[in-house]
């Protein structure tokens, strides 16, 4: 008799879309979005390289869109509402 275990990591709801939140922290190639019902990291090497820190600030309120994949967001678009 053999026993498997399977661990499975759930990408928050709405998995390819859009969001809006609030970021939260900031380093060279992405960011922490808190929407409200759920926080997770953002790739956001895409738009900005590694410059992340230049466009976007904590406490910022940003728009993305582009989809989860290997545990946070790759972000395609990134809007900061001001």
């Amino acid at each position: 008799m053999s026993t498997v275990a399977a661990w499975v990591v759930a990408a928050p709801s709405d998995a390819r879309g859009s969001h809006t939140g609030i970021v939260e922290r900031v380093w060279e190639d992405g960011f922490r979005l808190n929407t409200g019902n759920q926080t997770f990291s953002v790739d956001s090497w895409d738009v900005y390289g590694d410059n992340t820190a230049q466009f976007i600030r904590v406490g910022d309120r940003v728009t993305i869109t582009g989809e989860f994949e290997g545990g946070e967001f790759d972000a395609l678009t990134i809007q900061v509402n001001h």
